[in-house]
């Protein structure tokens, strides 16, 4: 009989993959699925950045890179952070990833360990909780309240802090409540974080393009006594559609760069060539595709926002960011996994359940609207037909 580390026991999931997958089943047989439930965009990776990862490919580069990225690509990514941030970036403490999971993957195994606490907001993506068990560090949740738009309280997360907390994650725009913490939230945070000089800051700002009413990202390298500490985590895959590129970049303060390149050496050794000049085209190439994104996602926020109030038992506020609704449906009195399972299987609409993304998820429903407005209409049509039903039931 194989025995596995313990440690593996601690290992969660991302529940969006699973309701893929069985979402997936149902079409093929002959299901008619409308998939609400993963996180991605539905748009086409702009041409010219598929071009130039083509011409990479032809141009003979499909080799080995360096392990914190080709210099190029690091260069190009300190300079979009000055441009959009007002953010001087070393290049040399760029280190590009692949995918934005591996940042996070990277942070919380430099800072965890038993004993440790690691902070992280609750509800929010999965996989801090689940990397923050594998190390043996204790997670603790930043509660976040459909009341206060999900964005977290500056005064609850420093009372949260204690001589054992070693890393703090925060997420803005947010999955999956996008939600913004405004820009005054952070600056009493990086405040206050200057009374714990033994706790790192992991910003997981995957999102900073996707902004709505002509909010504008706040960058939290942007606050200079807290540059030794924070660790910045962005990329290509949301902004640009290019989630199988596999593909993100990170920041790290100078005394963590060289651990970050040597993790990067002993788990994946470097992201594949081709991408990484695709991701130089991105960054330097015509952005026209980005705002037509965005535009789309703002028109598909408003009618999912307002087709969700309408429904019984269902209330929903508006996110300030990203592609995601999470609507409060505890007036259905159905659980959050009861009323994902019911809807997929009963409706062919598929949504991810807010205790998917911490206990703090409960009566919560996630729904993405990175889909057509047709498709978003139909969905809701099919719920507020069903919810009658599947509440008397």
């Amino acid at each position: 009989m194989l025995i596995q580390a313990a440690a593996m026991a601690n290992l969660g999931t991302e529940t969006a993959f699973d309701v893929l997958a069985r979402a997936q089943a149902l079409a093929a047989q002959g299901r008619d699925i409308i998939n609400l439930g993963i996180g991605q965009p539905d748009f086409r990776t702009p041409d010219h950045i598929v071009e130039a990862g083509v011409k990479a490919l032809r141009d003979g580069h499909h080799g080995y890179t360096p392990a914190g990225g080709i210099p190029a690509l690091r260069q190009a990514v300190a300079a979009d952070l000055a441009d959009r941030q007002g953010v001087t970036v070393d290049p040399d403490d760029v280190v590009i990833m692949p995918g934005g999971k591996v940042t996070m993957w990277f942070a919380i195994l430099m800072f965890g360990q038993p004993g440790a606490e690691i902070l992280y907001p609750n509800p929010g993506f999965p996989i801090y909780e689940s990397a923050i068990r594998f190390t043996g560090a204790t997670p603790v949740p930043v509660r976040l309240t459909e009341e206060n738009g999900f964005a977290f309280s500056a005064d609850e997360v420093l009372a949260q802090i204690t001589p054992r907390t070693r890393l703090l994650i925060i997420n803005s725009p947010a999955n999956p409540t996008g939600g913004v913490v405004p820009k005054a939230e952070l600056d009493r945070l990086a405040a206050g974080l200057e009374r714990f000089p033994h706790v790192a800051v992991l910003s997981d700002e995957i999102y900073s393009r996707i902004l709505y009413d002509g909010q504008e990202h706040s960058c939290f390298l942007s606050y200079p006594a807290l540059r030794d500490r924070v660790i910045l985590l962005d990329g290509w895959s949301k902004t640009y559609a290019m989630t199988g590129w596999r593909l993100g970049w990170s920041v790290w303060p100078k005394a963590l760069r060289e651990a970050a390149t040597r993790l990067a050496v002993n788990s994946h050794s470097c992201v594949n060539a081709s991408a990484q000049y695709a991701g130089i085209a991105a960054l330097q190439g015509p952005q026209d595709a980005v705002a037509s994104m965005c535009a789309a996602f703002a028109e598909r926020r408003r009618v999912v926002v307002d087709s969700l109030n309408r429904l019984p038992g269902v209330r929903c506020v508006e996110p300030g960011g990203a592609f995601y609704a999470f609507p409060n449906i505890s007036g259905t009195g159905l659980s959050s996994k009861e009323l994902q399972t019911r809807l997929l299987d009963d409706c062919g609409v598929a949504t991810i359940a807010g205790t998917s993304f911490g206990a703090m998820g409960e009566g919560f429903l996630r729904l993405s609207y990175a889909n057509s407005v047709e498709n978003i209409e139909r969905a809701v049509a099919r719920m507020a037909e069903a919810l009658p039903e599947l509440v008397k039931a």
